[in-house]
């Protein structure tokens, strides 16, 4: 098993193809990152999701061939999910309420439900798109 590094930040980076079979491989980095740090319970689930949601955002509202995410331990008990693809243009992802009908169109909804806090900025490389997760907190 990988143990926690001793110094510096704890941080994992990953590139992606923007392919469907990639989701799978980021919920699997991120639990493995996650209990690589001794992180376990729900906020393993709730990190998964999120990051899924996010890195399946960029695959779909993005030409971008890439995806990076960064998943960064930012205290004992708190991580940051970042995730970003080659988009310069806005718009900027926003939550909003869909047709309750739809079979998309809610996926930031659960983002914000389970992250303490998100948001989105076009940085130099691209948009980013982060969430902060605390383990044992109710969001």
């Amino acid at each position: 098993m990988i143990g926690p590094a001793p110094t510096g930040p704890q941080r994992f980076r990953g590139r992606y193809a923007n392919r469907p079979e990639t989701l799978r491989r980021v919920r699997s980095d991120v639990a493995l990152y996650l209990n690589t740090w001794g992180m376990e319970g729900p906020v393993v689930g709730d990190a998964q999701s999120v990051a899924t949601e996010l890195v399946a955002n960029a695959m779909r509202h993005t030409s971008s061939q890439t995806i990076r995410m960064s998943v960064k331990r930012t205290a004992w008990d708190s991580v940051r999910i970042t995730v970003t693809d080659s988009s310069l243009k806005p718009p900027l992802p926003a939550a909003k309420l869909g047709d309750a009908v739809a079979e998309s169109g809610r996926g930031l909804l659960m983002v914000e439900a389970l992250a303490r806090d998100w948001g989105s900025k076009i940085g130099v490389t691209g948009k980013q798109v982060w969430a902060d997760l605390i383990a044992g907190a109710a969001q």
